[in-house]
């Protein structure tokens, strides 16, 4: 697990810790000493901690002007036993959203399993975003199957074309315009 990293390739772009809307704004990191575990196997230091001991994400870039952020997540979503959802939607999303964010993008093809709880703060979370919309991409199809079994599917969206976008190769705005007409198409928008 130590060799996952978060997406580099738009550091030149963004950076959550010189970001002062950014709940990680100021945070050191290092590239040589290990310290967050998941289950006993560290991960990169670059991965972010927020409340959880089994989840970890990254700020990959926030679009202030066009109202989106794109996030990337590491490890085991738990809300049964941590309740994972809960830590993030208070400690990054609800920050986010109070600066004006209200498209998100999560990137989950490092999230291994996915453990509900209820879909209480899913469902305050949509509400918060009236104008906007979540969008999870290229989670596995194992934690897809949790989410439709838990009703989640009524609050965020994922799968089809969401499970196969190659947004490595992308810029932010070009990722961010592929989902949007994905939704807007799903949508009728």
């Amino acid at each position: 697990m130590h060799t996952l990293e978060p997406f580099y390739h738009w550091l030149h772009l963004y950076k959550s810790e010189d970001d002062s809307r950014s709940p990680f704004f100021r945070k050191n990191y290092s590239e040589l000493y290990y310290s967050n575990t998941i289950y006993g196997h560290y991960i990169h230091p670059q991965w972010d901690e927020f409340g959880t001991d089994t989840l970890y994400i990254k700020v990959l870039f926030a679009d202030y002007d066009r109202a989106y952020i794109i996030l990337e997540l590491l490890g085991e979503w738990n809300d049964c036993i941590n309740n994972d959802i809960m830590f993030l939607k208070r400690d990054v999303i609800d920050v986010f959203a109070h600066e004006g964010i209200s498209k998100f993008i999560v990137i989950g093809e490092n999230v291994l399993n996915y453990h509900a709880s209820g879909d209480e703060y899913y469902e305050e979370w949509f509400q918060d975003v009236e104008t906007g919309w979540i969008a999870f991409v290229n989670f596995r199809e194992h934690v897809l199957a949790e989410f439709s079994k838990f009703k989640i599917d009524y609050f965020v969206n994922y799968g089809g074309e969401l499970d196969v976008l190659d947004w490595r190769k992308g810029t932010p705005i070009s990722v961010y315009q592929k989902v949007l007409d994905i939704l807007n198409h799903r949508l009728n928008l």
